[in-house]
């Protein structure tokens, strides 16, 4: 396995452990929220339960560089329990042992194909 690799399924089991665990926890104090994704999620008509969900099975289809952002993020596709496809940018913390969703929404599939993984053009 490549370092990329290995860093890609390092912030992917993060991420999914860091779900996994807010779910049963009634304050959510695993996943942080930015005021960004909360308006997003109202457009959207999605909720952060569903978010969460799809992040306990989501996979990283694009990681960014740390050194340009405060903390590592990525792009992740995770799917609603209605089949839809969902993206979410997501920051990791592992230093305050949490993750922080910078945005979600639901991929257009004019601009995304291989399911929802590779960005057209």
């Amino acid at each position: 396995m490549l370092a990329d690799e290995q860093s890609i399924d390092r912030r992917q089991t993060f991420i999914r452990q860091k779900a996994k665990e807010n779910r049963p926890d009634p304050a959510g104090q695993k996943i942080l929220w930015s005021r960004h994704t909360i308006a997003k999620l109202i457009v959207e008509g999605l909720s952060r339960r569903e978010i969460e969900q799809a992040l306990a099975s989501c996979e990283v289809i694009e990681a960014y560089p740390a050194r340009t952002r405060p903390l590592p993020d990525c792009l992740v596709l995770g799917w609603l329990a209605e089949g839809q496809p969902v993206h979410a940018v997501v920051a990791i913390d592992e230093m305050n042992d949490r993750v922080f969703v910078i945005t979600v929404y639901r991929p257009d599939p004019r601009r995304w194909e291989n399911g929802y993984r590779t960005r057209k053009g």
